[in-house]
Parts: structure tokens; sequence; C-alpha cells
């Protein structure tokens, strides 16, 4: 009954029945892990918030209002469509720096570290107790000692391997130091393992903030001996779109502690003129899919181009129709994917998309020049996107992701120009693609596409 009445998809629901019912002691267990269809604790923490929390939302909301780019009244209304799925607006007066891999990333985000004067926010889906670890740790107990208050919470699915000593050495120096599912009971963390925060998020002093695709890791810079180079884009924000930011680790925060952070929710204007920023958390707390809408609406609303750089290309069918129309409407609809993997099962899975793309007319390009990981795109000339979110299932239903909306045509050119650059590094694929690989391989890309919906 619960499967029947809680399912997220016709097929996911099939499928568990039948395997509740004919395989009981295996499916159940595996229901008790991957079966929810909320997280639903997670819900109630933010849809129904505790008194402290609500006197937040209600003194934040006034100042993101003051500071809105957008008049309801006049706006298109696919972009009032965006701002009501994130529940934030447009916010002017921001400036946006494009960090284009580990060295630029890394080198920015401990800048505004050692320049912290009040309060530093750390979230990452993983953290390497390596050289860049052992960099984070280091600079992060150096300001907690000169009295900056210091913040980091971290996902327990994708820091399975960071030793408890890494945690205890922060915390012996100041650090406050949280898993996003550390104060729940064994069941619950153990029962919402199908459910990541795969946040990346730096707050500074409430004034500075960085999104994007990179982790906490070696492996970003270049140094790990199979994984190198390394592809990936963040992003450098200041100005009233960083409360955004800094109102999504709070729930967070809030949900993992159940604590109230003391944090600077005035609206920085970064510069009079600077671009409209549209910050988007997005995770199964909502109560729509509002990942998976968001990319279909600006999608849908695209009239010049689409272009689509993302390492786990694994969408699901409403994406994939929608990118089929837009290259018949005429749309130079391209997608980056990675030619060298690091989870080998879901690039197989993005390769079963091929024939679907190009017959339909997109542009196929497969990333060789190393690793690709950035999650980035372009809209026509104005909008672009940069943040954590993949272009599949667990991204769209089940992680907590974010993402930074740009309207902005200098901030899109310049993330199209570094595309271009990418797709010049890149080998344009057609339908014929996997028609001269092997059976085995052939068959194994198909075997690997019905595992989609859990990748």
């Amino acid at each position: 009954m619960r499967a029947l009445m809680f399912g997220r998809t016709a097929q996911g629901t099939v499928a568990w029945m039948v395997a509740l019912v004919l395989l009981p002691y295996i499916a159940l267990p595996l229901y008790a892990v991957f079966g929810h269809g909320k997280f639903h604790g997670y819900v109630r923490a933010r849809r129904t918030r505790n008194g402290r929390l609500n006197d937040l939302m209600r003194s934040v909301r006034p100042l993101r209002d003051s500071e809105r780019a957008l008049d309801p009244d006049t706006a298109p209304r696919e972009l009032l469509a965006l701002e009501r799925l994130a529940e934030l607006p447009f916010t002017r007066g921001n400036t946006a720096q494009l960090l284009i891999d580990g060295e630029q990333t890394f080198q920015s985000i401990f800048a505004g570290i050692a320049a912290s004067r009040r309060y530093v926010l750390i979230q990452f889906y993983t953290i390497h107790c390596d050289g860049v670890g052992t960099h984070l740790k280091k600079a992060l107990i150096e300001r907690a000692r000169e009295g900056v208050a210091v913040f980091v919470l971290y996902d327990e699915i994708g820091c399975e391997d960071m030793p408890s000593s890494y945690v205890e050495e922060l915390r012996r120096g100041g650090v406050t130091v949280s898993a996003f599912n550390e104060s729940k009971s064994w069941f619950a963390r153990h029962s919402r393992i199908n459910y990541r925060n795969h946040r990346k998020i730096v707050v500074v002093d409430g004034h500075t903030a960085w999104v994007g695709g990179l982790n906490v890791g070696d492996e970003y810079l270049g140094r790990h001996p199979t994984l190198s180079p390394w592809r990936d884009t963040h992003v450098r924000v200041t100005g009233p779109s960083v409360q955004g930011c800094q109102l999504s680790f709070m729930e967070d925060w809030h949900w993992a502690t159940g604590e109230m952070l003391t944090l600077d929710w005035q609206a920085y204007q970064a510069a009079p003129d600077g671009l409209p920023v549209l910050v988007l958390p997005t995770g199964p707390a909502d109560v729509l899919e509002t990942c998976g809408l968001a990319f279909g609406q600006m999608i849908a609303a695209a009239r010049q181009r689409i272009w689509i750089a993302n390492p786990y290309f694994v969408p699901d069918s409403h994406i994939v129709a929608a990118l089929q129309l837009a290259a018949f409407r005429g749309v130079d609809v391209r997608v980056l994917i990675p030619g060298k993997p690091d989870h080998r099962t879901t690039w197989l899975a993005s390769l079963s998309f091929l024939p679907d793309m190009t017959r339909a007319g997109v542009k196929v390009y497969l990333y060789e020049a190393g690793v690709l990981h950035q999650k980035t795109c372009v809209f026509d000339d104005r909008l672009a996107t940069v943040g954590t979110a993949n272009f599949d299932n667990r991204s769209f239903r089940l992680n907590f992701e974010i993402t930074l909306v740009f309207l902005d045509a200098r901030f899109n050119q310049e993330v199209a120009d570094m595309l271009l650059r990418d797709f010049q590094e890149s080998r344009k694929v057609g339908a014929d693609a996997l028609a001269s690989r092997s059976l085995a391989f052939r068959v194994a890309v198909q075997g690997a596409r019905l595992l989609a919906p859990v990748l």
C-alpha cells in the first residue's frame, strides 16, 4: 500500500509492488532504504518550521524582495516561473567570477577564508583527507583560533572514507562540524542512504559565496593517478544572492543539528549595475520536483541555443523530449559528456541516449582532454547556470542540490566561450557511434540504462 500510494513514477511503483509480493525477504529491506518518496523529516523541518526558523524566514523575505531584479508585472513569464520554483527572486546588484578548474577555484576559496572576519560556512558532499583536505582543515582551524565562527557540514555518504581523526582535529581547533544526518538515529540515517546532500557551498561573512561542481580533494587539482586532468567549474558571487546561498546552508544545518546560527542577513549590493542572479536550492523536500522542472522550463523557453556540460547525463523522458523538441525547433542543442568516465556504469547509461539525441538533431560531444565533472549550461544569449546538479534522476529527484542562474549577456558569453574551448577538445559523435562497438559493449550500455532511475 505504501509503494502504491507514495511511488514517484508508475514504472517504479509497479516494480516495487511486484518485488514486494514475489520476493518480500529481499525487497522489504531494500524498500526500507530506497523506497521512500520524500525526505519526510526534512519536509517537516522545512515546511512547518519551528518558531525560530519561521521568524528568520519572515525577517529575511522582505530583504530579498527589496532586492528584486524583475518586475512581477512585466517580466517574462518563463523567468517568473523559475522564481516560483526557487521560492526566491532574481536579485540585482551581484557580481560573478567564473572559476575554471581546481587551481582557480581553491585559490579563490582559500583567499576568501583567509579574509574572513566573522564567520565561514563550509558545505561539501565529499571532503578527502589529502593535500587539499589538509589545507582546508588548517585554514579553518587558523580562522577559528582568530575568533572567526567556522561551521562545516558534510554528507556521510560522500565522506564515507573520511577518518574520524579529521573531524576531531577540526573540533579541537574550534570548528563546529556536523554530518547531514549526524543527530538522527541509526535507522533514520541508514534508511535515508538514497538521499544525499550533494551541495557545495562556501559563504564568508554573508557577502561572498562559492558554488559549483568541485568537492575537496586532490583529484580536482589533477593529482589523481588515473582521474587526471580534471575539468570542472565553480563560481564566486557577491551581493544579495549570497543570502540565498546561506539560507540553503541554514536550512540544512538546522535539519542536521537543530541549531540556529547567528548570521548576517543584510542585503549587500556588490555593484549598482551588477547582474541578476537566482539561487535555486532543490531536493527531495520540495513539494514538486523542482530541479527537473526548472531545467525543463529553461530548455522549453530557449530559442537560439542550449549548451549543456554535465558528467552524468542520464535524463528522464521529459528532459529527453524537451531537448529533442528544441532541436526540431532549430535550436542549437549541444550536450557535452565525458569521454573518460569516473563512474563507468553511469557513463555507459549516458551513452545509451546517443541515438535518441543525435537522430533528433542534438549535437553530442565526448570530452577527451580529461575527466569532465562540470555542471554548466547556456540558454540563448542571456541565461547561464553553474551549480551542483547532474542531469539524472538522482539530482532531479533524490539529492539536495543548488544551482545559480545568471541573467546577464556578458556572463552568458563568458560561460559560452569556456564551453566552446571544451567543445574543441571533444569529439562529436553521431547516431551510429555505438554500432561500431562490440556486442558486449552495446549490451552493457543497454543494461546500464535499466539502472537509470537509481544512478
